[in-house]
């Protein structure tokens, strides 16, 4: 699973020597590093702690929806909240 948050995390890092597009600080890196780690972590224990799985596969989907809102937020500002990304 860390490979797989480096994998994803490597988009981003080899598009900025593409193009200048893509501009992430380290901050950045950093925020959605911990919000991929969040997320995957929290997948992981809801998957082993919750055994009735329409329960489980419930909660794992409001994560995504959680994980979704929070990146959309942070990249474009969805909500106009003061740590919008635009």
């Amino acid at each position: 699973m860390l490979l797989g948050i480096i994998g994803v995390l490597l988009i981003p890092a080899i598009a900025m020597l593409f193009t200048n597009e893509v501009n992430w600080s380290m901050g950045d890196f950093a925020v959605m590093g911990t919000l991929l780690l969040t997320a995957v972590f929290a997948t992981e224990f809801i998957a082993r702690k919750i055994s009735n799985k329409k329960y489980r596969i419930a909660i794992i989907a409001l994560l995504i929806g959680v994980f979704l809102l929070l990146w959309a937020e942070l990249a474009v500002g969805l909500f106009n909240s003061p740590f919008a990304g635009s």
